[in-house]
């Protein structure tokens, strides 16, 4: 962020690392209503099941790509918790056509990244197997 008179303009807008989040994600939904979550990485089973119960889905943003995110920002509506310093404080945004995202964890409790990670960890032990590897 950069602060441009009294006006605060985008720079760089990458998500951070979605774990960071996922000891309080489901009580920050259920408090806060949101009905989306964009961040990077997977979420946990907690927070996948508060994404079904309360109807939110996880939008998965690629990490590396903060320029492209920050030039779909119009403008800065607002920041919270800006004692937190820059990087953590809640900026809150008005987009146009923000992404890309892919939907990672839907709201019916589907999740991308815990269901990749049961395929490797299956294929994983197939390979072992072959390699004679226990």
């Amino acid at each position: 962020m950069a602060k441009q008179g009294e006006k605060w303009i985008a720079v760089a807008a990458g998500p951070t690392t979605s774990t960071r989040m996922d000891i309080f994600e489901d009580e920050f939904i259920k408090n806060f209503k949101v009905r989306v979550v964009i961040g990077k990485g997977g979420m946990g089973k907690k927070t996948t099941d508060a994404m079904q119960k309360y109807g939110v889905v996880y939008g998965a943003f690629t990490g590396g790509a903060a320029v492209l995110a920050a030039k779909t920002i119009k403008n800065v509506r607002g920041v919270e918790w800006f004692d937190l310093g820059m990087p953590e404080a809640m900026w809150i945004f008005g987009v146009e056509e923000f992404g890309p995202l892919a939907v990672a964890i839907d709201s019916h409790g589907n999740n991308l990244f815990a269901n990749v990670q049961k395929t490797v960890e299956e294929s994983k032990q197939k390979i072992y197997q072959k390699l004679g590897i226990s």
